[in-house]
């Protein structure tokens, strides 16, 4: 819950901080994991897209990976800033932890040809799409 120093001098005491959106976060505020991490799926005719937000990692934080059973997990880490004893924190809110997110695919996809790239804080993930197969039909004429 966030906590603010009270405005009476007395530093042991704390006050309840009305501006604060974690207010029924039991956890702390300097380590809260990154499990809202926003992630967009779209269908186009070729692939299947996803775009995650992940702003402040950089691409050796975030890692994708695809399972034998069609599926894609995308998963990063971003560590706690270092303290230094000398330094006084007023308020911590960037998150920190570890997120995973996992998607099952359908089956007319390429897993071969699966393409991950990132770009000012969002991660691209492309997984192409096997063509249709164009179902031959054949007209049986109703006899009698």
């Amino acid at each position: 819950m966030a906590m603010i120093p009270s405005l009476f001098g007395n530093n042991n005491t704390t006050i309840f901080d009305p501006f604060s959106f974690n207010m029924f976060d039991p956890s702390t505020e300097t380590s809260t994991a990154i499990s809202n991490t926003r992630i967009d799926w779209k269908e186009t005719p070729e692939a299947h897209i996803f775009k995650a937000d992940v702003p402040g990692l950089k691409k050796e934080e975030v890692k994708v990976e695809v399972e034998e059973g069609k599926v894609l997990r995308i998963s990063g880490e971003r560590s706690v800033e270092k303290e230094d004893k000398i330094d006084t924190w007023h308020r911590t809110e960037r998150s920190s932890g570890k997120f995973t997110r996992s998607f099952r695919l359908p089956e007319n996809v390429k897993m071969d040809q699966i393409k991950a790239t990132m770009e000012n804080g969002v991660l691209c993930v492309v997984v192409p799409k096997e063509e249709e197969k164009k179902r031959d039909v054949k007209n049986i004429q109703i006899c009698g």
